[in-house]
């Protein structure tokens, strides 16, 4: 009976050693997913067992892929093979708004393509853009004003508010109106 203890106990250390010896970019590709998907300056990271996950970055962020991505110093969701939901810490900018990355998937890894949802759309881009991790610039504070405009419309447009959005730009403060 103590033997077994001990032996329990011994797998129980190499596990949480293997865990710890584990990067987030490796948890990523076991998963299914690209590396790229978070950028350098990762410092340190955990993971459920039921996949919930947080990440933590040296600062707050930006990367350029086909569009500009916004990450914030705590990155979080739900990582299941193939996809992240619930996921919050990251956003998209389009045009000059900045919308929060709801989710990502990868439908079929042969396809090339992975998801990114954003409340109001999917977006598409190609697997190839996150094979590595992205360099991150630090993120200006006047950069991130726009960050609140973006949520409110994608948070109206998912919301299914009936009526008309109409958008007003009044120097520099962007305003939206239900019709």
């Amino acid at each position: 009976m103590l033997h077994l203890a001990l032996l329990a106990l011994l797998l129980l250390v190499s596990f949480l050693d293997s865990l710890a010896a584990t990067s987030i970019y490796q948890v990523l590709k076991s998963h299914g997913l690209p590396m790229g998907l978070l950028p350098k300056g990762v410092t340190s990271f955990r993971i459920d067992p039921d996949g919930q996950f947080e990440v933590y970055l040296d600062r707050a962020c930006n990367a350029k892929f086909e569009s500009e991505l916004h990450y914030d110093r705590n990155v979080s969701g739900t990582l299941s093979y193939g996809q992240i939901g619930a996921l919050s810490g990251i956003s998209a900018q389009e045009l000059f708004l900045w919308f929060p990355v709801k989710g990502i998937r990868v439908d079929i890894p042969s396809s090339g393509l992975i998801y990114f949802d954003v409340g109001v759309v999917s977006k598409q881009f190609s697997l190839s853009l996150f094979e590595t991790p992205p360099d991150c610039t630090a993120a200006r504070a006047e950069e991130m004003g726009g960050f609140r405009d973006g949520e409110l419309i994608a948070e109206a447009v998912s919301e299914g508010q009936s009526g008309k959005l109409r958008y007003q730009l009044d120097q520099g403060h962007f305003t939206r109106e239900v019709l």
